[in-house]
C-alpha cells in the first residue's frame, strides 16, 4: 500500500501553515514557463431543512498553471455566505502550529536525526535530502515523523507543485476578497497533526524509513489523482483512494471512515441552520460509499451530483 500517498493527502492541508515554521525550507525550483491546464472538478449539492451546502472536493496541492474555476462552481461560491474547510485557514492559527511543532516535533538535546537511523536508511535519508533540496541542519534536530513531511513538501515543490496553488487556499482567498463571509473548520490543526504521529517511536523510526524508500521509488501515483480530480471523475478518484487504503483496515478507520462520519454529523447540524454553505475538503472524503455524499444520502438528505 502507497501509505505515502494518503499521508501526502492529509500532509499538503498543512503546509501553508508550516510556513511559519521553516518546514518549508526547500530551495525552490527553478521557474519555468507552463501553459494553463484546465480542470473540471465534480460539485455536489446538498439540501437541508433549512440549509444548503456545496461540496467541493480540493486537491490540497497542485500546479500553479491550473485553473478549476467555472461558471457553476463559482455561482456556488458568490452563493454561499459561510465557507467550511478541513482545518481553520486564517493565520491566527500559525501561532498555535509554532507551540504545537515545539512541543512534539524537536528531538531531545541528546538526539539527532541521523543517529537515529541504520547505515541504510541513512543514505536513503541523504539521497532523499538531495532529491527535496531541504538543508540537512533544518532536520537535524526533528523527529522523524516531522522530518518526513518536510521532505515529501519539498519533494512535490521540486515537481512544481505548491501548497499555494492548493484549492482550499484558492477558495479561502476568494472568498475573503468577496468580503462578508463567515468561516468554520471541522478539525484543529492539532487534530491533522496527531494523525501523522505514531504513539510508537520504534513505530515512527520504521515508518520514517518506509517514507523515504517511497519517496525514492515514487513513480507520479499522486498525479494519477490531480487527474482523476481534474476530470471531475470521482469514481476514479475513488477507486485510487481505496487502492492505498483497503489493504489496512486501520488506516482507513483513522484517516477517513471516522472523520467522514464526523464530519457528516457536523454537516448535519449545519444544514438545520438558514445558511448557505460552501464545504471544502480533500476530494478523497466525497468518494465512494463510505465518502460524505454517500453518508448523507443515508441520513436521508437530498445530495445532487456525481
Amino acid at each position: 500500500m502507497d501509505i505515502r500517498r494518503v499521508r501526502t493527502w492529509i500532509a499538503a492541508a498543512l503546509a501553508a501553515l508550516l510556513v511559519c515554521t521553516g518546514a518549508r525550507a526547500a530551495e525552490a525550483p527553478a521557474k519555468v514557463v507552463m501553459a494553463e491546464i484546465a480542470a473540471h472538478p465534480a460539485l455536489w449539492t446538498v439540501h437541508g431543512p433549512k440549509g444548503t451546502a456545496y461540496l467541493f472536493g480540493s486537491i490540497h496541492i497542485l500546479p500553479p498553471n491550473m485553473r478549476w474555476h467555472s461558471p457553476k462552481i463559482d455561482a456556488a461560491m458568490k452563493d454561499a455566505d459561510t465557507f467550511v474547510f478541513e482545518i481553520p485557514m486564517d493565520d491566527t492559527t500559525k501561532a498555535q502550529v509554532m507551540d504545537f511543532v515545539r512541543a512534539n516535533a524537536i528531538l531531545p538535546q541528546s538526539q539527532t536525526l541521523p543517529g537515529l537511523l541504520d547505515d541504510k536508511a541513512r543514505k536513503d535519508y541523504e539521497a532523499v535530502l538531495a532529491l527535496s533540496h531541504v538543508p540537512a541542519a533544518r532536520l537535524a534536530d526533528k523527529r522523524p515523523w516531522y522530518a518526513l513531511l518536510v521532505l515529501e513538501l519539498g519533494y512535490l515543490m521540486q515537481r512544481h507543485l505548491s501548497p499555494d496553488a492548493g484549492v482550499d487556499r484558492e477558495v479561502y482567498r476568494d472568498a475573503v476578497a468577496e468580503g462578508g463571509k463567515e468561516f468554520r473548520a471541522f478539525e484543529t490543526p492539532e487534530q491533522q497533526f496527531r494523525l501523522l504521529m505514531p504513539a510508537d517511536r520504534t513505530l515512527e523510526i520504521d515508518e520514517f524509513d518506509e517514507g523515504l524508500k517511497e519517496l525514492l521509488h515514487d513513480q507520479g501515483s499522486l498525479g494519477n489523482l490531480i487527474d482523476a480530480w481534474a476530470d471531475g471523475n470521482a469514481k476514479r478518484l475513488g477507486r485510487l483512494m481505496n487502492a492505498d487504503i483497503k489493504s489496512d483496515p486501520k488506516v482507513e478507520k483513522a484517516l477517513f471512515t471516522d472523520r467522514n462520519r464526523n464530519w457528516t454529523n457536523q454537516i448535519a447540524g449545519m444544514l438545520d441552520e438558514k445558511h448557505t454553505y460552501f464545504i471544502t475538503v480533500g476530494a478523497g472524503h466525497l468518494c465512494g460509499p463510505g465518502g460524505v455524499p454517500a453518508m448523507l444520502r443515508a441520513k436521508g438528505f437530498k445530495v445532487d451530483g456525481p
